[in-house]
């Protein structure tokens, strides 16, 4: 049995290609121009740089193995991960489950591209979407959901679409493979925004879909080719080499998140609080179940759009920002972006700094 190593091992090693005498230990980006063709025209492996790329093979190689995937295919964002999974798999006719309480903009796309060419599209939350399933092609699940943290069980899932032969796609953002393995719950296919905690450093997009079914992930890199949506080479290079810390990084910010969480729960300025990991949140039991790591993400609730702002303003640590999975602590008030919350929702992503100074930040700006 191949042994199991730690995580820092694990993504060092997914981010590093095997030694070869001579090379560097850690190898420079390859960019993408023109490439040499064989003058007897034999089959190539890189002949244009939208089919393929040294960078990205190494850096799909490194994700299927952190996904426990037998491949992997990056794209230019999350979202264009996503789409491409749900173009190879939605057909005209067909039923596509789409998570209604998970990232915004998915419902965007389902409602404008995928209802005009004919497919039915169920909008169902963490608690509906088994039920919804039952009579579904393709369905799309985001666990912990964005942005309010519910836990859905993959298991159970799976089982539903397995007994009735069709599709799973599991959105793992929010978890990362460090944190969840969805195929090994028996998804079909995972996709996620490499933007995030992967990545790190909030410099670059990028995104992947992983899978063990050939068929799958060969439509999948058919797709990309014929889209163009492709992630560039450059930032592949970015991506990889920012894999290579991702397990040192996110196990700061996982326990930055808990301590915080914990501390937050007892805060007379905080209405409520959403975190897997804390054993009073209603997903507790079943992440605990199918969660290696509970993520840097916490929600919460203040009394209102001006309680958030201040909560900044008087911060010395905090960084406004809609993205999340970086280096430095960021807070996004969600309502202004349309989700169905409160005022006062804000979602926190934990960065990296020590958890001493996190609480102690948080609590002096809280007052």
């Amino acid at each position: 049995m191949p042994r199991r190593y730690g995580e820092s091992t694990r993504t060092l090693r997914a981010a590093t290609p095997p030694a070869r005498p001579g090379a560097p230990v850690s190898p420079g980006p390859v960019p993408v121009s023109a490439y040499h063709l064989d003058p007897e025209e034999s089959a190539e492996l890189d002949f244009y740089g939208r089919a393929s790329n040294p960078n990205w093979r190494q850096l799909e190689a490194g994700l299927a193995e952190l996904e426990g995937a037998a491949a992997a295919v990056v794209f230019g964002s999350g979202m264009a991960a996503i789409t491409a999974a749900l173009r190879v798999l939605a057909r005209p006719d067909s039923v596509v489950v789409i998570p209604s309480d998970g990232y915004y903009q998915v419902r965007r796309y389902a409602s404008e591209s995928l209802v005009p060419m004919g497919v039915t599209v169920i909008e169902a939350d963490h608690q509906e979407i088994y039920a919804a399933a039952e009579s579904a092609d393709v369905v799309l699940a985001e666990t912990p959901t964005n942005p309010n943290l519910d836990v859905v069980d993959l298991h159970r899932l799976a089982g539903i679409c397995r007994g009735r032969d069709k599709r799973l796609i599991v959105d793992n953002t929010a978890a990362t493979p460090l944190g969840q393995q969805p195929l090994a719950l028996g998804a079909d296919l995972v996709v996620a925004s490499a933007t995030k905690a992967l990545a790190g450093h909030s410099d670059l997009l990028g995104g992947y879909v992983a899978g063990s079914r050939p068929e799958l992930m060969e439509a999948i890199a058919r797709e990309r080719l014929l889209s163009g949506a492709i992630l560039g080479a450059f930032d592949s290079w970015l991506l990889l080499r920012g894999l290579g810390t991702a397990g040192l990084r996110f196990g700061r910010q996982c326990a930055n998140a808990q301590a915080l969480a914990t501390v937050l729960s007892g805060h007379p300025a905080v209405s409520s609080v959403r975190y897997p990991g804390l054993p009073s949140d209603p997903g507790h039991a079943l992440a605990c179940a199918q969660m290696q790591h509970f993520g840097a993400l916490v929600s919460i609730e203040l009394a209102d759009a001006a309680a958030v702002h201040d909560l900044v303003a008087r911060s010395e640590l905090l960084v406004s920002s809609t993205s999340f999975g970086g280096l430095h602590t960021s807070i996004d008030r969600r309502a202004r972006w349309g989700d169905p919350v409160g005022d006062g929702f804000a979602r926190i992503s934990l960065g990296i700094e020590d958890t001493d100074d996190v609480i102690a930040d948080f609590t002096r700006a809280l007052g």
